[in-house]
């Protein structure tokens, strides 16, 4: 009888532990899909803005010399969002940002273009598309960090551990392009 209860009591243990494993399991998996679905909203949302700085370049072509080298730099990084990780979307925002200021710098040098219904409605876009991406960015961020915390804390990391999670590395998307002024030659 004693044997039987004791048989009993291991079995639910068992069942308690194995039912704790596979919840853990599943949490894991859930946030590492979640932060996959959100990187791919991100690459969507980079390769708008990416068409539309090249419409932006296509209107203020006739403004800047630059414009040759910089759409080669555009069609150069929209090909590479598709394949990029984060560290690499991290390199394709800053320059992206970077283009984006030499626009408004041109766009500063030229009023006549910044009447433009065109370069006015592309640079409202362009702006809705930084939103977008910064919503994602945050997004994707926060499930990293609770991935991050899962793995680095007992008893989720053990289970981490067991079946080889590593850490999801975050995006960090600089900011120094906003606070520098663009350099722009002619």
């Amino acid at each position: 009888m004693i044997e039987l209860i004791i048989a009993g009591i291991l079995a639910i243990i068992i069942i308690i532990l194995i039912l704790w494993f596979v919840g853990i399991y599943n949490k894991f998996f859930s946030l590492k899909n979640s932060s996959e679905a959100t990187l791919g909203q991100i690459k969507v949302a980079m390769k708008k803005r990416l068409d539309m700085i090249e419409q932006l370049l296509g209107a203020v072509k006739s403004y800047a010399a630059f414009e040759k080298e910089t759409f080669e730099s555009v069609t150069k990084m929209r090909s590479s969002v598709a394949t990029a990780n984060p560290g690499d979307l991290n390199k394709l925002e800053s320059e992206s940002k970077s283009i984006i200021g030499r626009l408004f710098a041109v766009m500063e040098n030229y009023p006549e273009l910044k009447t433009s219904e065109t370069v006015k409605d592309l640079m409202n876009s362009v702006k809705d598309i930084e939103d977008e991406i910064a919503r994602q960015r945050y997004t994707f961020n926060n499930i990293s960090q609770q991935f991050n915390t899962m793995l680095e804390t007992i008893p989720s990391n053990i289970v981490g551990n067991m079946i080889g999670m590593k850490k999801l590395e975050y995006l960090e998307f600089e900011n120094e392009n906003l606070e520098k002024a663009p350099k722009i030659s002619f």
